[in-house]
């Protein structure tokens, strides 16, 4: 009976060390991330800040796609942006695609765009990320996250994960899980 007390005080000890270390490096990461970020243009940055709650600045960040070229989500400021976090392997992902793409084809010429990222770290094989965008015909920007750096600083621990971006940088809203065409026009046409 003592031995068992003893072993549920030292379970108890550790999993509340390993919330408050986990707390502590992403209240480190977002420190870190937004003294490295610059003032955003025609925002009074001084009461937001940058983080990825509602209401805060997105952390801006630099991917390639799988051509090499470079994209920066501040690169997209005055557009309406729906970042999507995603991987091949995820049936919700799949489910949510071809809905994303038309949403794209009908509204990329009104400053709404659609950025997908891959969680490329969670993938079997790179190659099959080409296949999957030619299966559903995606022609929005797809980024790879090859170090899961966007997904460690987005807290991305289901896929697919979406953050809908004002034209100012701001995030209006974070979906964990799949949405369908109606859901992203509604988020989008609620925003600025």
């Amino acid at each position: 009976m003592k031995k068992n007390f003893i072993v549920i005080v030292i379970l108890i000890g550790l999993v509340g060390w390993g919330i408050y270390d986990t707390s502590k490096k992403n209240g480190d990461r977002q420190a870190n991330l937004a003294s490295s970020q610059p003032a955003m243009e025609g925002i009074d940055d001084s009461s937001l800040s940058i983080g990825i709650n509602q209401g805060n600045i997105a952390p801006d960040f630099v991917l390639n796609n799988l051509d090499g070229k470079s994209f920066k989500l501040s690169d997209f400021r005055g557009q309406k942006v729906i970042v999507n976090m995603w991987a091949t392997w995820c049936p919700p992902c799949r489910a949510e695609m071809p809905d994303m793409q038309k949403f794209y084809e009908k509204y990329k010429n009104e400053n709404t765009t659609v950025i997908a990222i891959n969680m490329t770290t969670s993938e079997k094989s790179v190659d099959r990320i080409p296949e999957f965008l030619d299966e559903f015909g995606i022609t929005f920007p797809v980024l790879l996250d090859k170090q899961n750096s966007i997904g460690e600083i987005y807290q991305v621990y289901a896929l697919p994960t979406s953050y809908i971006i004002d034209s100012q940088g701001i995030i209006q809203q974070k979906v964990t899980g799949p949405m369908n065409y109606k859901m992203m026009e509604k988020l989008v046409k609620e925003i600025r």
